[in-house]
């Protein structure tokens, strides 16, 4: 059993952003989560985004595993893995009625995404 190391939460909204990131490769807009200590992300996505309809309109929880493949035998899976950066793989679960997004680093993210304050307040 693998342990679960909790990411961010992503709220999905249709409002425009202020002060965000634009992913082209995902085709949505960012903010939030390096801004505040909380891990909160607020995404909103193009309209011709295409990821299912339930990531672009259902808060999620993500959390970050060592073993993308391992955390989802057995899950019913949103979206398969894939890479949204280098060295990021994520997949995206349903558990009940919760969305889940399960992320994997091929280096820490420190050195990716650097965030030092992130649970700090």
């Amino acid at each position: 059993m693998q342990e679960l190391r909790f990411h961010h939460v992503g709220i999905p909204t249709r409002e425009k952003l202020p002060n965000d990131c634009y992913n082209k490769k995902l085709k949505l807009h960012a903010t939030g989560y390096f801004e505040t200590p909380y891990a909160v992300e607020w995404m909103n996505f193009d309209e011709d985004n295409t990821l299912p309809d339930i990531i672009k309109t259902m808060p999620h929880i993500a959390f970050e595993v060592d073993d993308l493949e391992a955390a989802l035998a057995g899950k019913e899976v949103i979206l398969s893995p894939r890479s949204p950066a280098e060295h990021v793989t994520v997949a995206f679960i349903k558990d009940g009625r919760t969305l889940i997004e399960l992320i994997q680093f091929d280096r820490p993210e420190s050195e990716l995404w650097p965030h030092p304050d992130k649970f700090r307040i």
